[in-house]
């Protein structure tokens, strides 16, 4: 008995010097070294968004022929304050203004598609610009094809720009806009089916509301399970409405101001990306908010479910 005994004490005493010898390993250098490691990762990340974002507002401008002087200036200035919100947003500790900044890939799958929609509408300009038949300009004109049937956004598009403008250039829009509206939608079933592989949101991470949604006030009004599935619904009907809507204000514009006809082909670019990707956007939204409330919903039955199963103490006669 007494050999078992001077043995677990041996034992405890060698796990408690294998202990003192790890801490005396990691030195306060070398813990600010990973410090230092982990912000330079940190700030390296941040400057390669900015950049990313630079590079994607000048591409247009800088691939496109008949750029002028003064709108690559306009341009420059742009990409440049662009570049520097990004940077200050992920750089910042506490959130601001874009939203699931630490939910990835969410705004990655979101920049990877406007980027994919940006490029694929400036070759195609590029392409009707130089006169050449390309493979892109072939499925944008088959696209345009299949998409010009009654009340279809692309038709509506076509029919809110104003009269006498040529065949060739209303035919242009409506094969840009095909193509654009396609885009955005492989690019949401991407992420729908990111979702549905439980790709995002990540098992093994958790996720902070207050970070990932900096405008959705918690405490604000009912039960935030149900202000999130609101929201979630609110952002869908916009997402599914505004591609038919879109149209029909550009044209009710047209009464007060000068009407846009897309005429400049980085007008076309800009203008019809957007269309495209708003929409989509609202709907990935809608449909990341009805996902964090099932998350916070499951994450409540499981505290009730072990706050269920742990037993009561026994009650007294005094109590």
């Amino acid at each position: 008995m007494g050999n078992i005994v001077s043995r677990l004490r041996q034992f405890r005493i060698n796990g408690l010097h294998d202990k003192i010898k790890d801490l005396r390993a990691t030195t306060p250098q070398q813990a600010s070294r990973r410090g230092s490691r982990t912000s330079m990762s940190h700030v390296a990340q941040c400057f390669l968004r900015g950049f990313l974002v630079a590079v994607l507002v000048l591409l247009p401008a800088a691939l496109l022929p008949g750029t002028s002087q003064d709108v690559a200036q306009a341009v420059t200035l742009i990409a440049l304050i662009s570049a520097a919100v990004v940077m200050a947003e992920y750089a910042a500790a506490y959130p601001g203004l874009i939203e699931f900044r630490d939910a990835k890939p969410y705004n990655r799958l979101r920049f990877g598609m406007f980027a994919v929609i940006v490029l694929s509408l400036t070759v195609l300009q590029r392409a009707v610009a130089s006169g050449e038949d390309s493979l892109v300009s072939s499925v944008a004109i088959w696209l345009a094809g299949t998409f010009d049937f009654s009340f279809s956004p692309i038709r509506m598009l076509a029919l809110s720009l104003p009269e006498g403008l040529p065949v060739g250039h209303l035919l242009n829009v409506m094969a840009s806009a095909s193509f654009a509206f396609v885009m955005g939608l492989v690019g949401l079933l991407v992420f729908l089916a990111a979702m549905g592989f439980g790709y995002w949101p990540s098992k093994g991470s958790s996720f902070n509301v207050w970070i990932n949604l900096p405008n959705f006030d918690p405490t604000k009004g009912v039960d935030v399970v149900q202000r999130l599935e609101r929201d979630a619904q609110i952002n869908v009907l916009l997402g599914v409405i505004l591609p038919f809507s879109l149209p029909v204000l550009l044209h009710l514009s047209s009464l007060l101001v000068q009407p846009l006809t897309f005429e400049t082909s980085l007008t076309l670019v800009w203008g019809l990306a957007f269309w495209a990707f708003i929409p989509t956007n609202l709907i990935m939204r809608g449909v990341a908010m009805y996902r964090v409330a099932q998350l916070i919903r499951a994450q409540r039955r499981r505290i009730a479910e072990e706050e269920a199963a742990v037993p009561l103490p026994a009650r007294s006669a005094y109590s």
